[in-house]
């Protein structure tokens, strides 16, 4: 193999596997850093012994094995000079050759389980269960994370550095929740896998609307709770994400720009995933103990079995986030209904709604609330409002597709 087609196997070893690798780590190694630097060096080790030995028939085996040796090699030479790491060595030698050695499907995904109820601890704050999580689980970037959360990416920096810390101090255990604990941590749980499933079905960044790796991730991982609490609302998260996952063929045309719903060719939407999703939601909506995601995944259900837009039943719509806004009330659930309501009773109807968000300061550094309003003053002939709010939304925007679509409905605007 040459130098370029290894670094090229590993990357995708590294993309398909690392979260996983990681999270056995954790558990063989008992702490966040000492595996994160384990995982690092197996990956070094993998660019310099795959060319020259061939790559392992069970990567992800060999990478935890060669991590854990790197890390406990790590911790014999400190034990030189620290007489003190002489027990913590033995304790992490002990027990765990087993378990790399005999490392299966089930193993893995326990070990995911284990840290994704780690990362989610009542001892941690909400906000930081969420960072920890998307960024140990399911490996976002610090600047990924702070998308999710609107905010700065020092702040979710210090979050996780600090919940590491918490963690260690604390000596917070490494294991899924009993049965008797499970619903309490649930709601994080849940929180945390809708984010993942948004940044990968819309990427805040880069040159790609959608990264596949990560809305694939959470429907995966919203599976995995299924079979280990199947309840009303792991039902409806789980079939919001497969009924948004299954317009993605539809979400770009042929050369790679975005189509927004209104002009998607519905017959790219995946009917698998569309049938799957309205099992679950009528599953969850029959329990009567549903809460936000399930109504989520019932407007999108009602999306799914509509035509076109002209045959969308909108009253039905609005009638759901009405129900939507008094469960979970939220400034981007009310722009979404002031959009359903513009589609219903017309843009100027939406448009004032959408106005009382922005002057409320809510949602103004959120691009989407901006290119909405764009939209309805560009159907109102406000051109000159438009004007500035497309302005406002490009600004805001870090994602290039969406940047490229919003410039293209500027140039438009001032052409026409």
């Amino acid at each position: 193999m040459t130098a370029e087609s290894t670094h090229e196997l590993v990357d995708s070893v590294y993309r398909s596997e690392s979260r996983r690798v990681l999270a056995t780590l954790i558990r063989v190694l008992g702490g966040f850093d000492l595996a994160e630097e384990a995982l690092h060096d197996a990956f070094a080790a993998a660019i310099e012994q795959w060319p020259r030995d061939g790559v392992p028939a069970n990567p992800r085996a060999w990478l935890v094995s060669v991590g854990r040796f790197k890390a406990i090699d790590g911790i014999r030479r400190h034990a030189r000079f620290d007489t003190g790491l002489t027990d913590e060595l033995a304790e992490q030698l002990g027990g765990t050759t087993d378990d790399v050695d005999e490392l299966d499907e089930e193993h893995v995904v326990d070990d995911q389980l284990r840290l994704i109820f780690t990362c989610c601890h009542p001892a941690l704050t909400p906000d930081t269960q969420v960072a920890l999580t998307l960024r140990e689980v399911c490996g976002l970037t610090t600047e990924e994370v702070a998308h999710a959360f609107l905010t700065a990416a020092p702040t979710v920096a210090q979050r996780i550095v600090r919940a590491k810390a918490k963690i260690r101090d604390a000596r917070i255990p490494y294991q899924v929740p009993s049965r008797d604990e499970l619903p309490d941590r649930l709601d994080v749980v849940l929180q945390v896998i809708y984010l993942v499933f948004n940044e990968g079905y819309s990427a805040s960044s880069g040159t790609s609307l959608t990264r596949h790796d990560l809305s694939g991730e959470a429907i995966r991982l919203g599976k995995l709770l299924i079979e280990l609490l199947p309840e009303p609302e792991v039902m409806g998260l789980l079939a919001l994400m497969l009924l948004q996952e299954s317009r993605r063929a539809a979400r770009t045309s042929p050369d790679g720009e975005m189509v927004l719903l209104d002009d998607q060719d519905r017959s790219l939407w995946n009917r698998d995933l569309i049938a799957e999703g309205l099992v679950l939601v009528e599953s969850a909506l029959t329990s009567r103990r549903f809460g936000p995601y399930t109504l989520q995944a019932a407007i999108a259900g009602v999306h799914a079995q509509a035509a076109d837009t002209a045959t969308t039943d909108w009253e039905e719509i609005v009638s759901l986030y009405d129900v939507l806004l008094r469960t979970d009330p939220s400034p981007v659930i009310e722009l979404n209904r002031a959009v359903a309501v513009a589609m219903r009773d017309g843009p100027l109807a939406g448009l004032a709604l959408i106005d009382a968000i922005l002057r409320r300061g809510d949602l103004s550094d959120y691009h989407l609330a901006h290119a909405a309003h764009a939209d309805l003053c560009r159907r109102l002939g406000k051109t000159a409002e438009a004007r500035l709010s497309y302005e406002r939304a490009i600004g805001l925007t870090k994602q290039e597709l969406q940047r490229r679509f919003l410039a293209r409905r500027l140039v438009e605007l001032q052409s026409n």
